[in-house]
């Protein structure tokens, strides 16, 4: 089935809907018009709504896709894919009983969502004709950015912290990246050094004052949203984990497309579920700001451990009724360690949407919490040697009887 080439018409202002600009090249610092010296405002990929196959959310067409088309399944509602993928996306949707569904992004090629935004970040920049892309990142986003560039083609440098975790670290050194392990502090500007001295294509966002990003990667998370209609219909409410807010607008985004679409009569209610050492869109939505930047204290959360907020996460809190969360590290285990008696194991970031869901209490369902990445990704895991026991039946069965079996 050939759903048809990208229908992406342009780039479209989320600070003023009237500002656009060309498709090409993607801004990857924001609107120039509408930022100010206090908010950045990032731009939205726009379509010709009108032109999208009545077929393309068909469940049955959905079964002649080819196995492995990954993202080109919804090639009309994204940017081009000109970079090759990895057959990312169709990640399950595992029933938890009670109406509450784990949308199971560890399934994907680099074992995070973060696949779905680098097959449209690594396609920019083949499309820009960059020799390479550079990436800020000491998780998910820089071992998938490295994934996606091998897969290109192209060069990628990765600049991350020292204590990067083990399976980020064999993801890059297994893809061929430059690896620059440099203080937090000095990650941005040395990327943005990179993007003008060596003419790389930067995945990272580059807007100090609010997280911009790139105007290509989130439209890749619309695709969660799409998966999730053409298996269970609308949810009531989907909970996020969050970080900057890309994964929370595209999921947001997907739902509403379908709206304007005339497929679904709503949305979701969407709910960011950040750590509660930071939180800068809860206390954006708070103060009734568009982004905000707090401080951060200590929390095993490291991916979504986030002082910086971003207008796209407080669009789609507000677009869809809504709320911004916060979960502390003893819900965010609780939550992982639920997940991983039912057979899950994710890192504990991405646990947060099941935690975020959990402290409302009982909701009408059905409700999806995405999981975002694998335990693999989790700081320290694999360091701990397991405990050595004696080969007799006396040390086993005593073993056994530790672990509360009837020996």
């Amino acid at each position: 089935m050939n759903l048809g080439d990208s229908l992406a018409t342009g780039q479209r202002s989320l600070g003023d809907p009237s500002v656009s600009y060309p498709l090409w090249p993607p801004l990857t610092s924001g609107c120039p018009r509408t930022s100010t010296d206090e908010v950045a405002h990032p731009v939205e990929v726009d379509y010709a709504y009108g032109r999208v196959p009545r077929n393309l959310f068909d469940r049955a067409a959905a079964q002649c896709v080819p196995a492995g088309s990954g993202l080109d399944r919804w090639a009309p509602l994204l940017p081009p894919l000109a970079a090759p993928g990895l057959a990312e996306g169709g990640t399950p949707l595992v029933d938890l009983g009670d109406g509450v569904y784990i949308k199971d992004e560890s399934r994907n090629p680099t074992w995070s969502h973060k696949d779905r935004l680098n097959r449209c970040t690594a396609s920019a920049a083949v499309g820009t004709g960059a020799e390479g892309i550079v990436v800020a990142s000491s998780g998910n986003h820089g071992a998938s950015a490295a994934a996606y560039a091998a897969r290109a083609g192209l060069r990628c440098v990765v600049l991350c912290s020292a204590d990067a975790p083990p399976a980020v670290r064999s993801f890059l050194q297994a893809y061929g990246a430059v690896v620059l392990p440099v203080p937090t502090e000095a990650r941005w500007p040395l990327l943005r050094r990179i993007v003008d001295r060596l003419g790389f294509h930067p995945v990272s966002n580059l807007t100090p004052q609010s997280h911009t990003g790139h105007a290509f990667g989130p439209e890749g998370y619309k695709t969660v949203a799409y998966e999730i209609f053409t298996e269970l219909g609308v949810p009531e409410a989907v909970f996020v984990p969050t970080g900057y807010g890309e994964l929370l607008f595209g999921v947001w985004k997907g739902f509403a497309e379908l709206v304007r679409l005339g497929l679904a009569d709503r949305t979701p209610r969407v709910y960011s579920c950040e750590p509660a050492a930071g939180g800068p869109l809860h206390a954006a939505l708070r103060a009734g700001r568009p982004a905000l930047t707090v401080p951060s204290g200590p929390t095993g959360a490291y991916a979504i451990d986030c002082t910086v907020g971003g207008v796209r996460g407080t669009v789609a809190v507000r677009e869809s009724g809504g709320e911004a969360l916060l979960v502390d590290d003893a819900a965010l285990a609780a939550a992982q360690a639920e997940l991983s008696r039912s057979g899950l194991w994710p890192e504990l970031s991405a646990a947060a949407g099941l935690a975020g869901l959990r402290g409302l209490g009982d909701r009408s369902g059905p409700v999806v919490c995405v999981s975002t990445s694998s335990g693999f990704k989790d700081r320290g895991v694999g360091e701990a040697a397991a405990e050595p026991v004696a080969p007799d039946w006396d040390a086993v069965a005593a073993r056994l009887r530790k672990a509360g079996l009837p020996v």
